[in-house]
């Protein structure tokens, strides 16, 4: 483990290779690595790029991956895919979009699965972040599944969030109804040599618009719950983000440069107004509530047998319990058996 750990640490593709398949597959020793691997996290800037299916979110990654390869960085990709029904692994069609980065030995590219993830990330993507954190990489490309609305993980793992829209995907004003634009840095209008691309960006300004920027919301706790609070500017005075819109058309690289620009600029703003800190420690708090969450999850199902919860169903079925009593009813089970 000591010479896995080492390895990555030196760069070694192979050793990260099976370091990732280690965290994804929750294998024995993979915390301790983890913990190892900890310390030497932090330098990468992790950019999320999420939207609806169609709109080419593996396509601009491919195109922003060989603008950075020209800029001399290192680029680590981590391709989102859904979960294959019949395999459980990820169906790899990110990576199909993606060949022309396979020969460039500054570019590494992994495909994860969701494994029933609704948030489009899978539990084990923030580890294989940290994992490619501390193999080096200067930039690390995060691409979502695209399922869609509930798709808002990525704002709590990316330091820039990027949200891609494309022409004749919907009406003016779906762009509008989509809850995934509210977690933006900044929205590009991919394919906009389209029909209709004006009318998306306009679509998309008119949206900004609504949203006064003096209400920007973020992620907090309250009440152990994941909820959304407005950070006014009497509150907090530092100047707010507005996202910026790019339009691209990754075939040609139109719009890439001044993407990457507008990144570099997000990152400039979080930095020149000590806003790390601040937005690590939150990112951090919901984290930790979430393997919380899940970690008393499985202690409280391992106390308890299929027999004991498929009783406490049918006395729901059968309208004898409530299902708040029933939760209830489940938990003293746990108990008598042994403390959470």
């Amino acid at each position: 483990m000591k010479d896995l750990i080492q390895n990555i640490l030196n760069g070694n593709r192979r050793a990260l290779a099976r370091m990732l398949t280690m965290v994804e597959n929750e294998r024995e020793g993979y915390q301790q690595a983890l913990a190892a691997l900890f310390p030497h996290t932090g330098h990468a800037w992790v950019i999320g790029i999420t939207g609806a299916p169609g709109t080419g979110k593996s396509s601009l990654v491919n195109a922003l991956a060989q603008k950075y390869r020209q800029q001399d960085k290192t680029v680590g990709i981590l391709a989102v895919d859904p979960t294959s029904p019949f395999t459980g692994g990820a169906i790899l069609g990110d990576r199909i979009r993606m060949r022309d980065l396979y020969s460039d030995p500054g570019v590494f590219i992994r495909s994860m699965a969701t494994r029933g993830s609704l948030g489009g990330l899978s539990r084990a993507t923030r580890d294989a972040i940290r994992v490619m954190d501390a193999g080096g990489f200067d930039v690390i490309l995060v691409e979502t599944v695209g399922a869609g609305q509930s798709e808002v993980d990525i704002v709590r793992t990316a330091q820039t969030t990027i949200v891609v829209e494309a022409p004749g995907l919907g009406d003016d004003i779906q762009a509008i109804k989509a809850g995934i634009l509210e977690i933006a840095d900044i929205l590009v209008v991919n394919k906009a040599d389209r029909v209709g691309a004006k009318n998306t960006v306009q679509a998309l300004k008119m949206m900004l618009e609504i949203g006064h920027p003096a209400a920007r919301t973020q992620p907090v706790l309250h009440h152990g719950e994941l909820m959304q609070i407005e950070n006014h500017t009497s509150i907090n005075p530092t100047p707010l983000w507005i996202p910026p819109i790019i339009q691209t058309i990754t075939m040609d690289f139109t719009g890439i440069d001044a993407l990457i620009q507008a990144i570099e600029n997000h990152r400039a703003y979080i930095e020149q107004n000590h806003l790390s800190a601040e937005i690590e420690r939150e990112r951090i708090r919901i984290e930790l509530y979430e393997r919380l969450q899940n970690v008393l999850m499985t202690r409280l199902m391992n106390g308890l047998t299929q027999q004991q919860i498929e009783a406490v169903v049918e006395r729901v079925r059968t309208r004898e319990l409530e299902p708040s009593q029933a939760v209830m009813m489940l938990i003293d089970m746990h108990n008598t058996e042994g403390m959470l």
